[in-house]
């Protein structure tokens, strides 16, 4: 079976909904484009393993008439082709979606959906930077880059990862016009499910910006993006990536050092600073507080681990 499932297998009735599921999912629950085709991939993938499973491209009625046993072989088979916990436990998401979208239209009955639980992934804790290294990497003249306002711009992108808590495609969907310059005190941000939140712009984040802007050699119109490749189109987050890969290696930091990194830090740096869970969960965009939360393990263990060094009878 092809682990990508890139072509549907399913009755003409169930493809229909498929379909119907999808557009639902752009249109109505306004889901981003790689979310959808992920929900998509994962459905593919369901609806191929049923075929080899009942012999014959599925029906909406097969899907009804699944038993917890099936969904059960499922998982067992992604399992034994090399998924990861947490992988499988977003294939089931994406399933579960579409078969919810099926019973609120009345086309069939998801018990068995409900009674399989998804397998339970090791949750590993964020690995933040320390304050010193986040400060020389958001630095352009710690930067490698050989022309200066690529340096700039790195160092921008940077600044508003660790100083804003920004994920890194958030800050390259920024534009022109949304740019945190001159007076500007907050940042208006589009992340994950369209969730809109606003944080603030330090003046050393500001400064970043403006001197990026500066020295970019592109012209940026109000509704262009904000940080440009070198040949002037939107950057790749591919870019910062070999950027951060480049900055860790001659700071010496490990390779867990990623812009992603830089988000934790700046949740772990606010929290060890005395900031309080629920305000961080509103800086992050996070939906649920125990996402959150996981930050207080990682200052609990940064907390042990200076008492492991310093106490005399450690």
């Amino acid at each position: 079976m092809n682990a990508a499932a890139p072509i549907l297998i399913a009755a003409p009735d169930l493809a229909a909904a498929v379909a119907d599921w999808l557009r639902h999912l752009a249109s109505e629950r306004r889901y981003s484009p790689r979310t959808i085709e992920a929900y998509g991939r994962d459905g593919r993938q369901f609806l191929s393993f049923l075929t080899l499973h009942l012999a014959q491209p599925p029906t909406i009625a097969d899907l009804g008439r699944l038993r917890p046993a099936d969904l059960r072989s499922f998982m067992a088979r992604r399992r034994n082709a090399g998924l990861e916990a947490r992988s499988l436990g977003r294939e089931l998401a994406g399933i579960r979606s579409l078969v919810r979208f099926l019973e609120r239209r009345g086309e069939l009955n998801g018990a068995a959906f409900s009674a399989v639980r998804s397998p339970k992934a090791p949750r590993g804790l964020p690995k933040p930077v320390d304050v010193g290294a986040a400060l020389r990497l958001t630095d352009a003249d710690e930067s490698l880059a050989e022309e200066p306002w690529i340096a700039a711009r790195d160092a921008a992108v940077l600044a508003l990862l660790y100083g804003c808590g920004l994920r890194i495609g958030e800050a390259l969907r920024l534009t022109r016009a949304e740019a945190p310059t001159g007076e500007v005190e907050a940042l208006r941000v589009i992340g994950k499910g369209n969730k809109e939140r606003v944080v603030p712009v330090l003046p050393a984040v500001r400064a970043a910006v403006e001197t990026y802007i500066r020295q970019c050699p592109w012209r940026l119109a109000p509704d262009d993006a904000l940080f440009r490749g070198a040949k002037g189109g939107p950057l790749s987050p591919r870019l910062i990536q070999l950027a951060m890969e480049r900055l860790r290696g001659a700071l010496g930091l490990p390779d867990t050092a990623t812009p992603h990194a830089l988000r934790h830090s700046f949740a772990t740096h606010l929290l060890a600073a005395g900031g309080d869970l629920r305000t961080i969960q509103e800086l992050l965009g996070h939906a649920s507080l125990s996402t959150t939360q996981v930050y207080t393990a990682v200052d609990t263990t940064r907390l042990m681990e200076i008492y492991a060094r310093a106490h005399p009878r450690a």
